[in-house]
């Protein structure tokens, strides 16, 4: 089954676990060519929600749909539409670079993997360390090695959390622009950050959450400080 989409919608999304109620009742749409920004304490439910998006975890109430179908609808297939890039990695240290995208690239089926594999090295900048093991490259390395990693199957959702973590300031404004490229190619991007003043450089669209609810939604990045002071008045984060 061929998935494609260019809308993703939520209806009520509520998470459990156990007692504690990670998210409650969240609702949006976010279209092709918009970035949004997902912004709020720890413990607000930015990672719940984005592993709820990449079909990590299933909603305890409410619906999700990628299109016109759910995740259970679309099925496997959905998994290649979709781009990850979490806390963690997920890099296998003692493979190089290229090692590591050849890998990844066949554990998704992907057609001419070499060709994909010399571009995200061209765009992380390391293609001159291509055959260095991952164990050498600094934080900063892995993390742009790592975004070309969820790349690799040009999705059409890209689920990010914090990926600006340990990126200096040159490598902060190439990833801002590698990210309004790809929304205007027609990817659908959802970022989770704490980084207010990077998130209003890129996202079109942020969504302040407290406590696992929508305290906020905003039509731009502009002003975004502002809201979140005014969302978290009286929080005791």
């Amino acid at each position: 089954m061929s998935v494609d989409f260019t809308r993703l919608t939520l209806t009520e999304v509520t998470r459990d676990f156990g007692r504690r109620r990670a998210l409650s009742r969240v609702s949006f749409t976010c279209k092709a060519g918009e970035i949004l920004g997902l912004v709020g304490h720890n413990g607000a439910g930015k990672s719940t929600l984005l592993a709820i998006l990449a079909t990590l975890l299933n909603p305890s109430a409410g619906e999700i749909r990628y299109g016109e179908l759910t995740a259970r609808e679309a099925g496997p297939a959905l998994r290649g539409r979709l781009g990850v890039l979490g806390h963690e990695v997920q890099l296998y240290a003692e493979l190089t670079a290229s090692e590591n995208l050849r890998f990844f690239a066949r554990l998704y089926g992907l057609s001419g993997p070499e060709a994909r594999i010399q571009r995200a090295l061209e765009h992380t900048g390391l293609a001159e360390r291509a055959s260095d093991p991952v164990a050498s490259f600094s934080r900063g390395m892995r993390q742009r090695l790592a975004l070309e990693r969820a790349l690799l199957p040009e999705p059409r959702l890209l689920l990010l959390d914090e990926p600006f973590t340990g990126l200096d300031e040159l490598a902060v404004g190439t990833l801002i622009g590698r990210l309004q490229l790809l929304a205007r190619d027609g990817c659908v991007i959802v970022m989770a950050t704490h980084d207010l003043e990077l998130a209003e450089r890129v996202v079109t669209r942020a969504l302040v959450l407290r406590n696992g609810r929508v305290a906020s939604l905003l039509e731009s990045g502009s002003g975004l400080r502002d809201a979140y002071r005014r969302a978290h008045a009286g929080s005791t984060s």
